[in-house]
């Protein structure tokens, strides 16, 4: 088994029905953890590649009813370079 995560920005806060059908997302063989951080309108989902792609995983999250907006990056962006000392 091949673990990865896949992280989503959400447009709108999850209804009530969208959770429970997420819920019934994780019984899905090969999801294996829906997290939400709210504050930040983003959905992390970790799941078995061996078994599922991330085109699979955001339709099986907008099919739940998610208003999935855009696939966010996991590794962060490298920091800007420091300015250069002009030359004397």
């Amino acid at each position: 088994m091949t673990t990865l995560d896949i992280k989503f920005r959400y447009a709108t806060q999850p209804s009530e029905a969208v959770l429970l059908a997420l819920s019934g997302a994780r019984e899905v063989y090969g999801i294996r953890r829906i997290n939400f951080d709210r504050e930040k309108q983003t959905v992390l989902v970790e799941y078995d590649a061996t078994r599922l792609t991330g085109a699979v995983v955001a339709n099986l999250l907008r099919r739940s009813g998610l208003d999935i907006v855009e696939e966010l990056s996991l590794i962060p962006p490298p920091p800007t370079p420091a300015p250069a000392a002009p030359a004397a």
